[in-house]
């Protein structure tokens, strides 16, 4: 009875998580942009700040990111299988999630600093 109540309760503190995060990056997105208006920037200045702040490899980097995720997931999972020991798994996640961190990163770097030399 009691793992039917818990699992019936499960979605519904997901979906309020979820939603405070949502709430919170909308209050202290608005809060940012009512700063810069009280410092008394142009509309173009914000446009151009928030241009400067936003990364155009955002995307490849979470995908890159994911890859090494899944990887480790799935090394873990055949380690697991092949000797019986139960710690693969969480090893190569964090192992794997790591390094698809600091790849990401790398590409990231150098594909703005390959940008950057185009642009001279």
């Amino acid at each position: 009875m009691a793992a039917g109540v818990i699992a019936v309760f499960i979605p519904i503190i997901m979906f309020l998580v979820f939603g405070i995060i949502i709430v919170v990056y909308i209050f202290y997105r608005s809060k940012e942009r009512q700063i810069l208006l009280e410092k008394g920037l142009s509309a173009e200045e914000i446009k151009a700040f928030f241009d400067q702040k936003r990364d155009p490899y955002g995307m490849l980097k979470i995908g890159i990111i994911s890859i090494f995720f899944g990887l480790g997931i799935g090394i873990g999972i055949a380690l697991e299988d092949m000797t019986g020991k139960d710690f693969w798994t969480v090893l190569f996640i964090f192992v794997f999630t790591g390094l698809g961190f600091v790849i990401a990163n790398l590409v990231g770097n150098k594909m703005r600093a390959k940008i950057k030399s185009n642009e001279r």
